[in-house]
C-alpha cells in the first residue's frame, strides 16, 4: 500500500485515507484533519484518535501510531481517547450520495436514471436501511439471487454498482476496508451465455425491405428510419439531428461530438436519396434550428417510433441498429472498400491505440463513394 506524502495530507479531500499499518488520515466535510489508528483493543477493533494534523506532522503521527501499537501488543494499559465518531449512513443514503457525486460526469440521461432506478427497484427495499459498513458479500448475493437468471444483464450491472457504492463509502470513512465482492459470483449459478448482438436483416434482403419502406406514407418515423438505413448511422444521431447540421449544397451532414458515441464530431457524406428526404422534410419544417425528424420540430421521435415501423412491416425481431451490421456485411462481400473505410463510415473507435494514433485521415472522399454505392444498392433508381 502506498504511503501518504505531506502534500497529500495537506490536499486530501473529505474521507479516510490510509497510510498503512492501521494509520489513517481522517478528513471531515468541515475540512478538519486528524490522525486515527485502527487497532484491536480488548479483542475489538476500534478507531483510536491520535490528534489533529495541526498538532502532529505525518512523521510524528507515524511514530505515535508505532508506539501505541507496540504498547497494545505488550498488553500495557493505555489511556485511550476514542476518535471522533463517524456517523455511518444507511446503504440507501450512501448510494444516493455516491450517485450525486458521480452523475455530473455522465452525459447519458438514461444511464443516470437506470443507475439509481435499478437500486431503488431491486436493492433498497431489501437492504436499504442497513448501515453501509455492515453490508457484506452474503447480503449482496442474497439481493442478486432472485434476479440473477431472470434479468442477468441488470443483475450484473447492479453487482458493479454495489462495488461502486461500497468503495465510495470506504473513501468517505464509513467503511474500514475497500469492497471485495469477488466471492459473490461463486454463490450464484452460472448465467447462460447470451448473444448480445443486435438482430440484423441479412443484407441481400434490405433492398426489398427499403422498397416497402419507400412505399409507406411519408411520416416522420418512416423518413427517420429510411434516413438511418441510408447512412448506416445510429438512430439517436438521426432522431436528434437539427437543420443547422446539414449543408444541402455540399451534401454533407456534420454530427456534433456530443451526440456521437465516441464523443468526436463526424462528417457524413449524403447520397441523393438522403438529400431528397431532407428537401421534403424542409417543406414541413417549423423552425430553422428545429429537429429535422419531428412533427413540430421541438419534440424528438422516440426509438420505439422507428422500431414500430419495422414491426408494422412484419419484422418482430429485427432492430434498427442491426442495419449497421447489414451495411458492414454488404461492404465486406460486395465491395472492395477496405475495412478501415467502412469502420470510419460507422464512426467506430479503433481498438488498437497505436493504429488510432497514426491513422489521422477520415477517408472522407472514399467514404462518399462507399455511401453512394450503398444508396444505389438500396434504391437503384434514385442514386
Amino acid at each position: 500500500m502506498a504511503k501518504l506524502s505531506a502534500l497529500q495530507v495537506k490536499n486530501a479531500k473529505s474521507g479516510r485515507h490510509a497510510d498503512g499499518n492501521g494509520l489513517y488520515l481522517l478528513v471531515r466535510p468541515s475540512g478538519s484533519r486528524s490522525w486515527v489508528l485502527r487497532a484491536q483493543v480488548n479483542g475489538k477493533r476500534q478507531d483510536l484518535g491520535l490528534g489533529s494534523t495541526a498538532l502532529l506532522t505525518l512523521a510524528e503521527a507515524r511514530a505515535k501510531a508505532f508506539d501505541m501499537r507496540k504498547r497494545l501488543k505488550t498488553g500495557e494499559p493505555l489511556r485511550i481517547a476514542s476518535a471522533e465518531p463517524v456517523c455511518v449512513p444507511s446503504f440507501e443514503e450512501a448510494a444516493r450520495q455516491c450517485f450525486d457525486a458521480l452523475k455530473a460526469g455522465w452525459s447519458n440521461k438514461n444511464h443516470k436514471a437506470n443507475w439509481i432506478g435499478s437500486l431503488e427497484t431491486h436493492v433498497f427495499p431489501l437492504i436499504g436501511t442497513k448501515p453501509v459498513d455492515e453490508v457484506n458479500s452474503l447480503m449482496v448475493r442474497n439481493v442478486l439471487a432472485p434476479i440473477w437468471l431472470k434479468i442477468p444483464e441488470t443483475a450484473r450491472r447492479i453487482l458493479q454498482r454495489f462495488g461502486t457504492v461500497l468503495d465510495f463509502a470506504h473513501i468517505q470513512g464509513w467503511r474500514a476496508e475497500e469492497a471485495s465482492l469477488r466471492s459473490v459470483r461463486k454463490g450464484l449459478p452460472r448465467q447462460p451465455t447470451a448473444d448480445n448482438h443486435f438482430e440484423a436483416m441479412i443484407y441481400e434482403e434490405v433492398p426489398a425491405f427499403v422498397a416497402r419502406l419507400v412505399a409507406l406514407p411519408e411520416t416522420a418515423g418512416r423518413d427517420a428510419l429510411l434516413f438511418t438505413i441510408l447512412n448506416a448511422c445510429r438512430s439517436g444521431e438521426t432522431r436528434l439531428s437539427i437543420w443547422s447540421e446539414f449543408d444541402m449544397e455540399a451534401t454533407l451532414w456534420s454530427v456534433p461530438g456530443e451526440r456521437m458515441k465516441m464523443k468526436k464530431a463526424h462528417m457524413v457524406p449524403l447520397a441523393p436519396a438522403s438529400i431528397a428526404i431532407l428537401k421534403r422534410r424542409w417543406l414541413l419544417h417549423a423552425d430553422e434550428q428545429g429537429l429535422v425528424f419531428s412533427t413540430h420540430g421541438t419534440k424528438p421521435l422516440s426509438d420505439m417510433t422507428l422500431t414500430k415501423v419495422l414491426r408494422d412491416l412484419g419484422y418482430p425481431k429485427t432492430t434498427v441498429h442491426g442495419f449497421r451490421s447489414s451495411f458492414t456485411d454488404w461492404a465486406a462481400e460486395r465491395t472492395k472498400f477496405p475495412k478501415e473505410v467502412v469502420d470510419k463510415a460507422l464512426a467506430h473507435k479503433l481498438p488498437d491505440k497505436v493504429e488510432a494514433a497514426y491513422r489521422r485521415t477520415d477517408f472522407f472522399e472514399r467514404r462518399r463513394m462507399l455511401m453512394l454505392a450503398w444508396a444505389r444498392f438500396l434504391i437503384p433508381t434514385r442514386n
